[in-house]
């Protein structure tokens, strides 16, 4: 990873707030060293060299993340997230060499009201609380527009962009999306795992595809200038969406079913018809989910083949990347939040090795070091590198962003 942004001030989340006064303390994740460094791309001096010179000079998207910390004692961690106010990681965010992130926030275990998440009132909540803390600093800034990741590029700063993994929340009320556009949300799901008033859910038995319902509220993301992602929604409920759509589609974090064939990885149809219509699929690093026959103990060489398998499939450019990190113990969290997370369903029908973390891309600090790192030792060029990392987002973005 990069030395700490010049522009990072050393400022941490909620600063502004007295602990144990305005909100319950507790003791946090390190974001800077927590597992050891990843020794698996071995890059002589002049790949490195190059490595840092793309991370510091290009437009540099993670299309899906989890920017928070979490509790060193994962035993605390519902504790932590009834008092609705998660900590973003402004150290690791320092040291990435992002230039944007999409936050997706943790909203399917957002349990201030409700154990089982997704409540309309707590992702407000959520959103508002960790909009006062980003205005409080001046390093990550909220970012709504194609002029603010340019501006966040410019001026060395991380563009801050709020997602949600899924539209749950909105029920069956369509206008709640125009009020989340107003909170800044600019990439919203569909559905996560479990069926909603939208449509179908990777996890269900049958999928029956974009409801009535579902159409409207894609007419109006598109009318609004939302990103659609479709990454936890149902087969059919994927392709309903990719053609209902007017504007491309992302894919933000999954990987190739063809490659390793659980609900959670997307067919060669949704990937193909996705690109089709000028979309992208972000590969994610999730803990035990772009596992490769390959490399079957998850690391960044097993997330990598999943990126080769797209490559390879739709080209090079309907491809970039949402590792789906945070700060902090994911497997733990997994753990934690199962049935919220639906990973019994997600990542049935194959056997795999649990591991403790994803050896490579384990926090969004270390993230594209590493993937750069890879393209690099792997002969990418720069214009191919330039254009994953970052380009083939921003190209959807201009379209879709209103």
């Amino acid at each position: 990873m990069l030395e700490p942004a010049d522009r990072y001030t050393g400022y941490t989340a909620y600063e502004y707030l007295e602990a144990g006064k305005d909100y319950r303390e507790f003791r946090y994740a390190k974001q800077i060293g927590r597992v050891p460094a990843y020794e698996g791309l071995d890059l002589n001096t002049a790949q490195k060299e190059r490595t840092e010179r793309l991370l510091r000079e290009e437009t540099v998207i993670s299309l899906h993340e989890h920017v928070q910390v979490f509790p060193e004692d994962m035993g605390e961690l519902r504790d932590h997230i009834r008092q609705g106010r998660e900590p973003t990681g402004y150290q690791g965010l320092a040291r990435s060499g992002l230039t944007a992130v999409f936050d997706n926030g943790m909203d399917g275990t957002c349990c201030i009201s409700s154990d089982a998440g997704w409540k309309y009132q707590d992702v407000l909540f959520d959103l508002g609380v960790r909009m006062a803390d980003l205005a409080h600093q001046d390093f990550v800034i909220k970012a709504e527009s194609i002029k603010d990741i340019r501006h966040a590029a410019e001026t060395g700063r991380v563009a801050h962009i709020f997602a949600l993994e899924a539209a749950t929340m909105i029920e069956n009320e369509v206008d709640r999306l125009d009020v989340l556009y107003g909170f800044g949300v600019r990439q919203m799901g569909i559905a996560y795992s479990e069926a909603n008033m939208l449509g179908g859910g990777l996890k269900e038995r049958g999928d029956g595809g974009l409801t009535y319902f579902g159409e409207r509220a894609v007419e109006r993301m598109n009318k609004l200038g939302i990103a659609i992602d479709i990454s936890h929604s149902g087969d059919q409920t994927c392709l309903d969406v990719v053609k209902h759509s007017k504007v491309p589609v992302f894919i933000t974090h999954a990987g190739a079913r063809g490659l390793w064939p659980t609900n959670r990885m997307k067919t060669d149809e949704t990937i193909i018809e996705c690109a089709k219509r000028g979309g992208v699929i972000g590969i994610e690093a999730a803990p035990h989910t772009t596992i490769s026959p390959q490399h079957p103990k998850h690391s960044l060489e097993s997330v990598m083949d999943h990126f080769q398998y797209c490559v390879d499939l739709v080209g090079l450019e309907h491809v970039s990347f949402g590792p789906d990190t945070l700060f902090g113990d994911h497997v733990g969290l997994h753990d934690a939040f199962s049935s919220n997370l639906s990973l019994g369903q997600a990542h049935a029908n194959v056997e795999y090795e649990k591991q403790p973390y994803v050896d490579g891309i384990e926090n969004p600090a270390e993230a594209f070091y590493n993937i750069i790192g890879w393209l690099v030792k792997h002969d990418y060029s720069d214009d191919e590198i330039r254009a994953v990392v970052g380009g083939n987002t921003m190209r959807v973005l201009e379209e879709v962003w209103v």
